[in-house]
């Protein structure tokens, strides 16, 4: 899994309602996830939960807990026949996956929960494939069947911009990425029908980029003609006719981080989005924020906040946050201090959670369905399964379910986080899971004895 800090501040969280802290008002996107949401299934009838649990340090050092209260009052004497009131969150990298390689344990974890009707998602930061193509990849590697109904990462919520009176389906928009074509298309799919590349406007203006390409033979081989030219000053261009940007998105880590931060950042000093513009409000005194970002600029929206995330590598990656952080601190340079306006998605924010909440309830409906449960009663609880204290678990311990669903987490040690490089002192508040298990197969057996399941044993 990804972070966006293991220890310290990397960046302060944004408001839940706004996602960015810096933005005086509710922001479009929070309104679309959450409107998307709302057409989606809900778990009904408020559940809440009395009883408490005490922990207390273990023999090997890690975070357990003592079950103090009563296991749940619900036939489970042929639980494969009954309809679980309970389910799961699984991040992927760190969880169940270490790049193409499973992480033992999380392949039979899934397969058991398949076979036994309980409803599961992955939720995960990653991204810059598409679903169908995600799933398909993971199902080949985990070995078992999955489908985009049952998966959300962190791009998926952008495809609801496209929607609403705010859509943004005919909006010129900038993507980058890792592979900032792919990311193009994924985008149309959504739904956008005017996105452009940074190759498309380094093929066209070499000039905008005085430096020689780390990536030449892609932007060359994936540059489209752009819709409108780049405005050039003395040129007699009328600057309703040059390329105008409405919106820019990081979809997930970029690669050339140079050239990215240039264009991304010539577009925040921009006037009203159009490229090669200087906006005169910039650093104007007697303007709120000195007029930076006060001359409709195109608002710029990432994916995810993760720092680091868990790979092959026995040390945690630079992902998304470490790009986003680049960007912002070039800001501040530029703007003697200012915070950097942005819009952030992904976990640990809390419309993430809510969207894949929904995600899940209409899932389970689904999955109960074809098991014959037409009547599959009140989603109670969902274990969050992931391996990072600022993303995974500072998410599900704040999220609160509007239908009083209680999303218990659950930190395993096959990811990013360990106690030799983070220790537990970093578990405290939001950071504190349920309980530390060593991988995905001891979460899931955790869960099942916690729910009192009286069924097949893991």
């Amino acid at each position: 899994m990804r972070t966006s800090r293991i220890l310290g501040s990397a960046f302060a969280r944004p408001n839940h309602t706004t996602l960015t802290s810096s933005l005086p008002s509710p922001i479009p996107i929070s309104r679309h996830i959450c409107s998307a949401a709302s057409n989606l299934p809900r778990a009904t009838q408020e559940h809440r939960r009395t009883a408490q649990f005490s922990s207390f340090i273990g023999r090997t050092g890690g975070l357990s807990r003592t079950n103090n209260r009563e296991v749940r009052k619900y036939n489970t004497k042929s639980t494969s026949s009954e309809a679980p009131p309970f389910a799961f969150a699984f991040d992927i990298d760190g969880v169940l996956l270490h790049v193409a390689t499973p992480i033992p344990g999380a392949p039979e974890a899934l397969k058991f929960l398949n076979d036994n009707n309980i409803p599961f998602i992955l939720l995960t930061n990653g991204g810059g494939k598409h679903e169908t193509e995600r799933v398909k990849d993971l199902s080949q590697k985990l070995g078992i069947e999955l489908t985009t109904d049952n998966f959300v990462q962190s791009h998926t919520p952008f495809r609801q911009l496209v929607e609403g009176p705010d859509s943004m389906r005919e909006k010129t928009i900038l993507v980058t990425g890792a592979n900032a074509e792919k990311c193009r298309l994924i985008a149309e799919d959504y739904g956008f029908r005017n996105v452009v590349t940074p190759a498309d406007i380094l093929k066209a203006h070499p000039e905008v980029f005085p430096f020689d390409p780390l990536l030449d033979t892609v932007y060359t081989a994936t540059a489209r003609p752009l819709p409108r030219p780049v405005f050039t000053p003395g040129s007699g261009m009328r600057l309703s006719d040059a390329l105008k940007i409405d919106a820019m998105f990081v979809f997930n880590d970029p690669r050339d981080w140079a050239y990215d931060i240039q264009l991304i950042v010539d577009l925040l000093l921009s006037q009203e989005g159009y490229v090669g513009t200087y906006s005169p409000k910039n650093g104007d005194a007697a303007l709120p924020s000195c007029g930076w970002q006060q001359d409709g600029q195109p608002p710029l929206y990432f994916s995810n906040a993760d720092l680091l995330w868990s790979t092959g590598f026995h040390l945690p990656r630079f992902g998304q946050g470490a790009f986003q952080a680049a960007v912002a601190g070039v800001w501040r340079r530029l703007t003697n201090g200012h915070e950097l306006q942005r819009r952030v998605i992904g976990k640990p924010y809390s419309e993430t959670y809510q969207f894949a909440e929904r995600v899940l309830a209409t899932h389970r409906h689904e999955v109960l369905r074809r098991r014959g449960h037409h009547e599959p009663g009140t989603l109670k609880s969902v274990y969050m399964v992931g391996d990072n204290p600022e993303s995974d678990i500072a998410g599900a311990n704040d999220f609160k379910s509007e239908a009083g669903t209680e999303w218990s987490s659950i930190l395993v040690r096959t990811g990013v986080w360990s106690p030799e490089h983070a220790g537990e002192k970093a578990l405290q508040g939001k950071f504190r899971p349920k309980v530390i298990v060593n991988d995905a197969r001891e979460a899931v057996r955790w869960a099942l004895k916690r729910e009192g399941w009286a069924g097949p044993t893991l």
